[in-house]
């Protein structure tokens, strides 16, 4: 069968109009500078995904002064011309990508990337930042008013990072949504210790310093990467079911207070793994610093950081966002409540636990104790914005939306919900939507006017 002409033109039109489209697809781009999360627009970076960070790091006390080299392994989402990665004010000297060297510019916090050549979609790459400088430690009303980031003690420094402040002394896409595995090497003057994440891959002195390689080998946020340096009492061990354990306590807190930190940390360790499903991670442990200044602790992967001696309740409150934030991390900011409702409400847990009240007692503790004209109830939780991501509201009326829900559906769904959720999620991202279904999914109940009630609407619930 034979076309006319006008068919013949339009077939060629077509054809050429397709290889267009195609040709415009693929064209090299500018990777996004950031993820777009209303909370931080510019944190996390377009075009890649982060696979690997290998840190080698030294760290001067006496000057405060940080050299590092980070090499990012990542695979390229779309072709890219250049790409970006977060780092706050050090001075970077250097960039290869794929050992070639790589053009680069600063924009604020933003590193702009060119390589040699355009990095095609789908290729795993690598590229190593060389950088330095005195690392400051971020402030505001976000935590607490607390600074927080890379924080200098008397002899060495406390690194707690949530939620924006990895990118103060590291170049990476930071963002708990672009998760990634991590060799850390810290180099640090001989007699003090380097606590990082995961397991200690080896320790040795050379010269004046002291060196430890430390690797965590399942996905982690940025914001729960550590390199603590101090004088440590380090004990080592496991829990009663076979956890490996790392308790390290500065030497000047370890009479101050009567919590005994490595036994609380294998007992609800062990506990949780009971509730929340298998512990996620390959150790278990804390990092006990003699901080007065910063007025928290953090779920630091592996190895919660307490900024001195804190309560046993404390000790488990970090110890669920191993399940709940750190192996289950929020897929945007706004969702922060999964992190925190979910920790405050293990708190209630192990009060019930114990014996000494009941997680329904705990619930109508707070919600007794707050008027219904504080400020507390004009938080909403699902949506709390950035400065007040950490308000009480969102403990706190997190885990009353727990207590509700369990009161809803009845103890053998909501005790068989928690470890599907984190079995679910295990080591990935996830949103309120995704808690939601999987709620109704396991107690085959619709539920949106509960989570409606407590964690969408303002003002204090009728019960």
């Amino acid at each position: 069968m034979a076309l006319s002409r006008s068919a013949r033109l339009g077939t060629v039109v077509t054809a050429a109009l397709s290889f267009l489209t195609v040709a415009a697809s693929s064209a090299p781009t500018h990777g996004a500078p950031g993820i777009g999360d209303t909370y931080f627009p510019q944190a996390g970076n377009g075009g890649f995904d982060a696979r690997h960070y290998a840190l080698d790091i030294a760290y001067d006390p006496a000057s405060g002064r940080l050299d590092g080299r980070t090499t990012l392994t990542a695979r390229a989402t779309e072709n890219l011309a250049s790409f970006d990665l977060d780092l706050q004010k050090l001075e970077v000297t250097r960039v290869e990508v794929d050992g070639r060297r790589a053009r680069f510019t600063r924009d604020g916090d933003e590193l702009r990337i060119t390589p040699s050549a355009t990095l095609r979609k789908n290729r795993t790459f690598r590229v190593a930042v060389t950088y330095g400088g005195v690392p400051e430690p971020l402030s505001g009303p976000i935590v607490f008013g607390s600074k927080y980031g890379w924080m200098k003690t008397e002899d060495g420094v406390f690194v707690a990072c949530e939620p924006n402040a990895a990118s103060t002394w590291f170049p990476s896409s930071d963002h708990p949504s672009d998760k990634a595995a991590y060799d850390i090497t810290i180099k640090a003057p001989k007699g003090l210790t380097g606590v990082s994440n995961g397991r200690l891959v080896s320790t040795y002195d050379r010269g004046g310093s002291t060196y430890t390689h430390w690797r965590e080998s399942r996905p982690m946020a940025t914001y729960l990467a550590t390199a603590t340096i101090g004088r440590f009492d380090v004990r080592t061990g496991r829990t009663p079911a076979g956890t490996p354990i790392y308790v390290a306590v500065d030497p000047k807190l370890k009479n101050s207070n009567s919590v005994d930190v490595y036994a609380v940390t294998a007992e609800a360790t062990d506990y949780w793994s009971r509730v929340f499903g298998p512990y996620p991670f390959e150790e278990t442990g804390a990092i006990v610093d003699d901080m007065p200044e910063a007025g928290f602790s953090l779920e630091v992967q592996s190895k919660p950081a307490y900024s001195a001696v804190r309560s046993e309740s404390t000790i488990v409150h970090e110890l669920a966002h191993q399940w709940f934030g750190d192996s289950v991390s929020v897929e945007r900011w706004k969702d922060i409540w999964l992190n925190e409702g979910f920790a405050t409400y293990a708190q209630w847990l192990w009060a019930e636990h114990r014996g000494t009240r009941s997680a329904h007692d705990s619930f109508l503790a707070g919600y007794n104790s707050v008027p219904a004209g504080s400020s507390f109830w004009q938080i909403k939780v699902a949506d709390p914005q950035r400065d007040t991501m950490f308000a009480s509201a969102v403990y706190q009326r997190g885990a009353m939306t727990l207590q509700a829900l369990r009161e809803r559906i009845g103890d053998k769904a909501f005790f068989e919900l928690l470890p599907a959720w984190t079995k679910l999620h295990r080591y990935g991202n996830a949103n309120t939507s995704d808690f939601v279904r999987l709620a109704e999914r396991v107690s085959g109940q619709r539920l949106d006017d509960l989570f409606q009630k407590w964690l969408f609407t303002t003002g204090k619930p009728a019960l």
